[in-house]
């Protein structure tokens, strides 16, 4: 399983630890005669063999930096590369953007996936711009801020200091009082830091929408649009999105919300009561410790088809897990694509939940994702839109489904593992919906207060949630809960993939019910096309429809209610 990639521009011993050591072989591609379309295609693998080898160097500091948070020198490593590298390499990569355009070999190039590279340097050179160089610099370096202020949060729960994601668990206890108790002091703890992350996220709007109008665009909305090659889709499809989503998935969600109210015999459903099991069963426990979460990956993966497990397998093997949470460590997950060795990162907070299993799957869809793709001729290859990266790991968690008995031995539980996991899938699709279009407000509107951001959240928040939640008491933490989001601090306008991607993962699950073996033959066609045709193709390839009109939305989601009451 190592890559086959071999090194023939760069030398054996290269370190990408200082600008001086990479600035002579952006020199030497720069000023390189160009006489034939061979002599280009040799250019652009070339730049693909230093891109990778910068990307990797990247890639661990950053995932250094957020295995430890609170080591100072890993911070430093990270800022140093985007504060002093990165701002170097900007120019120097639109002066090869301008070079391959120029090129009058450029339209000889037919081969499989260049002309959509092709197109990505089109729209990379469209919008750059050198003053922004600075200003994306410095975004990048506050932007990460959000994980150092997230991941020093603790809380104390039964005299034990707890990690937010550890005493999140809480939140699934049979035990009411406790549940309360455990949401009131995450509540607190988060809203303690409310006005740092009001001011950070300010301070990131402002600098955002200073690089959309250097570029001339309207608004940083469509800047994102234009950078991150959304060629498929437009701001219009994604209200549209909002509004069936809000016509064919909220009544579901009120559903759910009385069902769970009557089930649980309450006179109000709070806040505190949204995670519990409300069929009156304590939380499942599918495994104890990380090692054990991995293991059981592993035999499920098996379960699919070996090459999976052997993908994790390998993981373990090189040391490219680091699973559990702890104090100290950056929230959320992410696998980590390594461009030059091709063998990813997963990076994860697990406890000991069901959320924990479904968030290994989902990046062990991205991890396989890599791997399928390592070989692929050009590191761009490698990294298609977040549409179709997101269609990878989704799948995953919905296909993996039916192999769930490695984690439940006794069958209600696996019933009701299956049950709680499509309630989220349900719940996503409102949740995308709210955090999208609010990020459209914030920046169409990037002057406003944060009373102001506060109303609208409320306003945009309601919208897609259940009335039957009763807030009172709560209020102030309402208003607040787009600040537990990372991808609005770190990576803007990345959400709305996670609905799209959804709907196609169910459609992929739909396909693997009715044969398994098709379906996923299907699915892995379509990730090892990586980014070398367009995400409709890519959508039809795996013998799913790239749609998220009302009537298609109903349509798939009529068939996950039907699961549901099999379960």
């Amino acid at each position: 399983m190592n890559s086959t990639s071999v090194s023939t521009f760069l030398p054996n011993d290269f370190k990408a630890d200082k600008w001086e050591a990479i600035k002579p072989y952006y020199e030497e591609l720069k000023n390189r005669k160009i006489t034939s379309k061979e002599e280009l295609r040799k250019w652009f693998l070339d730049r693909s063999e230093l891109e990778s080898a910068l990307q990797e160097e990247l890639a661990w500091r950053y995932i250094r930096m957020t295995c430890d948070t609170q080591e100072k020198q890993y911070t430093e490593s990270f800022n140093d590369f985007v504060a002093n590298i990165q701002p170097n390499i900007a120019p120097y990569s639109n002066a090869l953007d301008e070079k391959a355009l120029r090129s009058v070999f450029l339209k000889e190039l037919r081969e499989p996936g260049y002309p959509i590279a092709i197109r990505n340097i089109e729209k990379e050179f469209k919008i750059f711009r050198e003053k922004n160089v600075p200003i994306l610099s410095q975004i990048e370096q506050e932007a990460h801020k959000y994980g150092a202020i997230s991941g020093a949060m603790t809380v104390e729960i039964l005299g034990k200091e707890l990690t937010i994601q550890q005493a999140s668990d809480y939140l699934q206890s049979y035990d009411r009082s406790l549940r309360e108790k455990a949401y009131i002091k995450i509540s607190e703890r988060q809203y303690k830091d409310k006005d740092k992350l009001d001011d950070l996220y300010s301070k990131l709007i402002h600098l955002r929408n200073k690089v959309a109008l250097n570029a001339d665009f309207k608004n940083y909305r469509d800047y994102m649009f234009t950078a991150l090659g959304r060629f498929d889709y437009t701001p219009q499809d994604c209200f549209d999105f909002h509004e069936a989503v809000r016509k064919k998935v909220l009544p579901l969600i009120n559903e759910l919300a009385s069902e769970r109210k009557n089930t649980l015999k309450l006179d109000e459903l709070k806040p505190w009561d949204l995670q519990v099991n409300y069929h009156g069963k304590q939380p499942l426990k599918p495994f104890n410790n990380a090692d054990e979460l991995l293991q059981k990956t592993i035999t499920c993966f098996r379960s699919i088809d070996p090459y999976l497990a052997e993908c994790l397998s390998v993981m373990k093997q090189k040391g490219h897990l680091d699973l559990e949470s702890r104090k100290g460590k950056a929230p959320g997950g992410y696998n980590y694509p390594l461009d030059k060795t091709g063998i990813p990162f997963i990076f994860m907070n697990a406890t000991s939940t069901l959320r924990d299993v479904v968030t290994l799957v989902h990046e062990g869809g991205h991890a396989l994702h890599a791997f399928l793709t390592k070989d692929l001729e050009l590191n761009v290859f490698k990294h298609p839109p977040a549409e179709v990266a997101e269609l990878a790991s989704m799948s995953m968690e919905l296909i993996s489904m039916e192999h769930w008995d490695v984690y439940f031995k006794d069958k209600k539980e696996l019933a009701r593992a299956k049950r709680e996991h499509l309630e989220g899938v349900i719940k996503t699709l409102p949740w995308v919906a709210t955090i999208d279009k609010f990020q459209h407000w914030v920046y169409e509107n990037p002057t406003h207060s944060i009373e102001e951001r506060k109303r609208k959240w409320l306003e945009i928040f309601s919208e897609f949630s259940s009335p039957l939640i009763d807030w009172k008491g709560c209020e102030k933490y309402r208003y607040y809960t787009w600040q537990k989001q990372l991808h609005l601090f770190e990576v803007p306008f990345y959400y709305i993939e996670y609905g799209i991607a959804q709907l196609g993962a169910i459609a992929i699950w739909k396909n693997y019910k009715s044969n398994p073996k098709k379906a996923f033959s299907d699915y892995l066609d379509a990730l090892k096309l990586g980014y070398t045709a367009t995400v409709k193709d890519i959508y039809k390839t795996a013998n799913i429809s790239f749609d998220f009109s009302p009537e298609y939305i109903g349509e798939l989601i009529s068939f996950v209610i039907q699961e549901m009451k099999t379960n």
